[in-house]
């Protein structure tokens, strides 16, 4: 397993209706990096987003989609999720502000 930094685990965050409708519970979700624990999600969020503190991560392994084209089929790549849960004296994370 490779040394993952904390800068390295979150890549970008997941932008869906099912995700907004969960930031009023103070619920953001986020692709990660696939080899990466609850406890480094947990370190990533609240060292890269000042303020906040998180009460729980959960995640969940996803599988590359099947593809076809012509006669070559393929799979895209596996992904990982994470939807992390903040404590309610938290600060809110910015970049999901306006949307």
């Amino acid at each position: 397993m490779a040394d993952i930094k904390y800068y390295d685990v979150i890549q970008k965050p997941v932008i869906t209706e099912k995700s907004m409708n969960a930031m009023g519970e103070k619920k953001y979700t986020f692709l990660v990096h696939t080899d990466a624990t609850k406890g480094q999600i947990k370190e990533a969020v609240e060292k890269m987003f000042n303020g906040t503190k998180v009460k729980s991560v959960n995640t969940m392994n996803l599988d590359g989609k099947s593809k076809r084209r012509g006669t070559t089929v393929g799979k895209t790549a596996k992904t990982k999720k994470a939807i992390v849960a903040l404590t309610e004296d938290s600060a809110d994370i910015e970049i999901f502000e306006g949307l």
